[in-house]
């Protein structure tokens, strides 16, 4: 694996980024990246544009996607790297995951909609072909017709889950979710674990049943968690033999996070490749003379 900074968690316009893969890949050149992350929400859809976009800069991308689960009230993400695309479980479960999302977005416009001047139309508008829809798309739709001032102002109040807006949707628990990406030649990292208290049920009893299920790691280096979390975290991936990743979970301009703001090392990152066996890292080796 090539030196240099290594960020293991972006998003495109595939899911809820504001850049394609392509301006993604530049903007991690730019940034002076050596290795980047594909992470999209529960697709892989993104993975070949990126690597074309990558041919020829020198810069290294990792292959992944953000998966969700389910843990009681809370959502719960699972990053996965380095797995087979077309394992069959994968890609039933991606698409099981991607419908319950646009069924939920459906219900979730329908509530604001009494309230707002929203519709399912203005939410289409701020997506693309192909795009794993949810969210981000709202809140997006809200900013364009001037009900908030950006995407984050949006989940703080209109999208908030005390909002009244708040609808659940379909995922698998997180030990299935690191079952599956394990059986498919995936190397899972539990995704910001102990952002803003969210994730208060994840405690150590179940860190120890991801950790048998094959969990990988922790993403501690994440700007939405907590000092304390980290420290708990820490700890934590030291009981159960955990390795330790930082990310920018960067989504062009949908949020304030920048690239290789938080980095994961380079002895991590060869591990991670090590016991990845579903699918290769990218190596756009650069051009000579």
């Amino acid at each position: 694996m090539p030196d240099g900074l290594i960020d293991l968690h972006t998003h495109s316009a595939v899911s809820d980024g504001t850049e394609t893969p392509t301006q993604l890949i530049h903007a991690a050149v730019a940034a002076g990246l050596s290795t980047v992350a594909l992470t999209d929400h529960d697709s892989t859809a993104g993975w070949q544009e990126a690597f074309t976009a990558a041919k020829g800069t020198g810069i290294t991308v990792i292959p992944g996607m953000e998966l969700s689960t389910n843990y009681g009230p809370a959502s719960v993400h699972v990053l996965a790297y380095l797995f087979d695309p077309n394992n069959g479980e994968v890609v039933a479960e991606t698409a099981r995951i991607r419908d319950g999302r646009l069924r939920r977005a459906e219900r979730i416009v329908e509530k604001i909609s009494a309230d707002f001047d929203l519709t399912w139309d203005d939410v289409l508008a701020e997506s693309s072909d192909g795009t794993t829809l949810g969210r981000p798309h709202i809140a997006d739709a809200l900013v364009r017709k001037g009900f908030v001032p950006n995407r984050s102002a949006a989940f703080e109040s209109i999208l908030h889950w005390r909002g009244g807006y708040y609808e659940k949707y379909y995922a698998p628990s997180p030990v299935e979710g690191v079952r599956m990406i394990v059986a498919a030649g995936g190397v899972p990292v539990l995704a910001h674990p102990a952002t803003h208290g969210r994730y208060r049920p994840m405690d150590e009893r179940v860190i120890g049943d991801l950790a048998g299920a094959g969990l990988f790691g922790l993403e501690v280096g994440h700007r939405d968690n907590t000092e304390d979390g980290k420290r708990r975290l820490r700890v934590l991936a030291k009981k159960f033999g955990l390795e330790i990743t930082g990310s920018s979970d960067y989504h062009g301009e949908g949020k304030p996070n920048r690239l290789a703001e938080n980095s994961t090392s380079a002895d991590v990152l060869a591990k991670l490749v090590e016991r990845g066996s579903g699918t290769a890292p990218y190596v756009g080796t650069p051009h000579r003379g």
